[in-house]
């Protein structure tokens, strides 16, 4: 008996492996989901945020951001924003 688990140990063990690799990334995705932020209708909008700034703010950083704020100006498309609809999660907090 223990020789037939002995041949068949490498596969159990890719399988185990694939398993683990899987459930891994699920709840990285899970992570990443829960972490973006969401917008909601009564945030306040950049033009109430920056009422002293009537030409606009530009929210290019140009400090060092972390890896998580560049995915987020990502998804809510930043580079393409034009004042004054500017989503609020183009800029740092």
């Amino acid at each position: 008996m223990t020789d037939k688990l002995n041949r068949f140990w490498p596969l159990i063990a890719s399988v185990a492996f694939a398993v683990l690799l899987a459930a891994n990334a699920a709840q990285s995705a899970a992570t990443q989901k829960e972490a973006r932020p969401a917008l909601s209708a009564d945030a306040p909008s950049a033009e109430q945020v920056f009422a002293d700034a009537p030409d606009g703010v530009d929210p290019m950083v140009t400090g060092p951001v972390s890896a998580a704020f560049k995915q987020r100006q990502d998804a809510a498309n930043c580079d393409s924003a034009v004042w004054p609809n500017i989503p609020m999660v183009c800029y740092p907090d």
